[in-house]
């Protein structure tokens, strides 16, 4: 097989640039080694910041979104049983953030590239990539159905398989650098079919721990609480939980949690990571192929997106112009704004989550951070401006 640009892994980051190299007259392959069905109902991100939004919509896949996703023009802080908005428009100048599950994305973007775009093969492994510092890289990959191995001939190939993939393990060691925290504790997270119980997202800070109140859409509730790491989802019962989310969320006015059927459990572990640089050769990693946040900031999706973006943009740049200053830029490029998402989400856990060592000091430290936020407009700028989203590029 040939092709111009391989694509390893069909997440939101592979099949978006897949779409966006299409628009561009540009010729694509993308290999995943799971198969449909898995790819369209894996649970993973959901906010969308505005810049993703804005991608969505150029590239001819927001048609859904638009319908069905869920705008919202700010986030609600809670602590010491008080509430505190941050109204994102009123601080950035009108930006906003979207709730539309990644699942949702990619099955927007799965149907358009079956539609009108190049290959998308399932149930196909990369076993590795080859050649990375030559002009004609190659992926070496397994069909599901048969077991065969082939070859897929590429003049690019972009890693979009994240961190266990096999794109981040063809850079050298020698060539590369990571830098990386581990947290102790983790999310609890769970879906309930029950409508939410406050129209934006709750960020709780609480003695006890975190907790999240989200949604997946207007009937589906998506809940966390910060859990110690290693938590089995399993030894949490449905009653627990919901008393837990009651005393995490707890305000003095009259708001009350709506309570519904738990349809699923699981615990996310909570990470920063970073790979450095994000190119080898012609090689090109995107997405957790190259770095991993902490979940508090809602950063992960729309650093993906930014990469992918961030290179369609130098690859399109070179065929226009024969310029390869773009594509010689695109790990600095990339990592100037996963650099800044690292921070805001590293803020935000800190701010949020109580450490399993922390002192009264530690605890009056977040509340005065908190109190910052509300009571400062600077404050509340600097968050608004990161949730919503850092430029692209």
């Amino acid at each position: 097989m040939r092709t111009t640009v391989g694509i390893i892994g069909a997440g939101p980051a592979g099949l978006l640039l897949a779409r966006l190299l299409h628009n561009a007259g540009i010729d694509s392959v993308v290999l995943e080694s799971r198969d449909r069905a898995y790819v369209e109902r894996r649970q993973r991100a959901g906010i969308l910041e505005q810049a993703t939004v804005d991608v969505l919509r150029a590239a001819g896949a927001a048609e859904r979104m638009d319908r069905e996703g869920l705008r919202h023009d700010g986030i609600e802080l809670r602590y010491d049983r008080r509430r505190h908005r941050v109204d994102f428009p009123a601080l950035t100048g009108g930006k906003s953030v979207m709730v539309y599950a990644q699942t949702e994305v990619c099955k927007d973007l799965i149907a358009l590239q079956f539609e009108e775009g190049g290959p998308l093969l399932f149930e196909t492994e990369a076993l590795a990539v080859e050649g990375a510092e030559t002009e004609h890289p190659r992926v070496r990959f397994r069909h599901g159905a048969t077991g065969a191995e082939d070859v897929l001939e590429c003049d690019w190939v972009v890693g979009c398989d994240g961190f266990w993939g096999v794109a981040r393990a063809a850079v050298p060691s020698a060539v590369g650098r990571t830098f990386e925290r581990t947290y102790p504790f983790g999310w609890l997270g769970v879906l309930a079919d029950v409508p939410p119980s406050h129209d934006e997202l709750v960020y709780a800070r609480h003695d006890r721990g975190f907790a999240l109140l989200s949604m997946r859409s207007p009937s589906v509730s998506r809940l966390y609480l910060q859990v110690p790491e290693g938590t089995d989802a399993g030894s949490w019962s449905d009653e627990e939980i919901w008393s837990e989310l009651e005393r995490r969320f707890e305000t003095d006015d009259d708001w009350t949690l709506r309570r519904g059927p738990i349809t699923q459990k699981s615990v996310t572990p909570m990470r920063s990571y970073v790979h450095e640089p994000m190119r080898h050769g012609r090689l090109f990693l995107a997405g957790d192929a190259a770095h991993i946040v902490p979940p508090t900031g809602a950063k992960g999706l729309n650093l993906a997106v930014g990469d992918v973006v961030t290179f369609a943009r130098a690859l399109v740049h070179r065929a226009g112009t024969g310029s390869e200053e773009l594509l010689d830029a695109y790990s600095a490029t990339c990592l100037r704004r996963v650099w800044q998402a690292e921070r805001f989400s590293y803020d935000m856990t800190t701010l949020l989550h109580r450490a399993p060592d922390a002192t009264p000091f530690d605890d009056r430290l977040q509340v005065a951070r908190l109190d910052r936020i509300a009571g400062s407009r600077a404050a509340g700028t600097d968050l608004a401006e990161a949730y919503t989203g850092f430029p692209i590029g």
